[in-house]
């Protein structure tokens, strides 16, 4: 299994892939194809309890699906995407919510979605023990603040703003930073500037790794980013089974003889 040295490693050597899972039957697909990394997105409220945003997501919510993941997972590394408000507001609450995800969960790190406030936490996580995954750029949990999801660091103070968090964060001992949704020059500038790796979604091709969120990225939601890719048609797939089931059941062809059993010994009960 890699460490997130062997992550660190990989900055300017080898491209990193990462992937969402939020479920023991999609992270064994996803670690058996070899990806490097295994997110366990706070995108789970979007893609698989419902929700409109990311918001909802509890700390319990999170615990349960890293652990599904984790028990399924032998090779990528497991990370953990603290949820809104698990972090950041108090220290202590902070530091055991995501020591939480690596001592009774499984997981391998934490991610932040990060800013100025992150920068110590960051700090004082790494020096227990936890490492950290930064995440800047369009940061999800910011919705209500955004009005929206728009692209961030599009005009030059932006920008410079991004590439000194980007810098501050691995001072303080990030082991890597995801860029989300910034223009690609941006994240080339970033990707230049620190030595741990950057993984990008929506930060074009020049960051040392791309992520992309399972459902978007086998076809599996009705609607994805314009800056994601659709490899498969999933949805498409279970469409066809399940109309095919209802037409079999419906029309008697199932459960046909070969998926019955009689038991010869019970028929004089009849």
């Amino acid at each position: 299994m890699p460490t997130v040295r062997d992550l660190r490693a990989k900055a300017g050597e080898e491209p990193i892939t990462m992937l969402t899972a939020y479920d023991a039957p999609t992270a064994a697909i996803v670690d058996e194809v070899g990806v490097d990394v295994v997110l366990v997105g706070d995108s789970v409220g979007n893609t698989t309890l419902g929700y409109e945003t990311t918001l909802p997501v509890t700390v319990e919510d999170t615990a349960r699906h890293v652990g599904a993941v984790a028990r399924a997972t032998e090779e990528a590394l497991v990370v953990a995407d603290m949820p809104f408000l698990s972090f950041g507001v108090d220290e202590r609450e902070s530091l055991e919510n995501a020591g939480r995800m690596l001592k009774e969960e499984g997981a391998d790190a934490v991610k932040l979605e990060s800013g100025p406030h992150t920068v110590e936490l960051t700090e004082k996580m790494v020096n227990l023990g936890i490492p950290v995954m930064a995440h800047l750029g369009l940061t999800p949990q910011h919705v209500n603040q955004y009005g929206g999801y728009p692209r961030q660091g599009t005009d030059p103070e932006a920008a410079e703003r991004i590439v000194d968090l980007a810098e501050a964060h691995e001072e303080a001992g990030a082991f890597s930073l995801v860029l989300e949704h910034v223009p690609s020059n941006l994240a080339r500038e970033v990707t230049e500037t620190i030595d741990v790796p950057t993984i990008g979604i929506g930060a074009g091709p020049d960051c040392d790794g791309q992520v992309l969120v399972f459902h978007d990225a086998v076809g599996l939601s009705e609607w994805s980013p314009s800056f994601s890719k659709q490899f498969g048609d999933v949805r498409g797939e279970m469409l066809s089974a399940v109309e095919s089931y209802v037409e079999a059941v419906e029309e008697g062809s199932f459960p046909a003889a070969e998926h019955s059993h009689e038991e010869a010994d019970l028929d004089e009960l009849y």
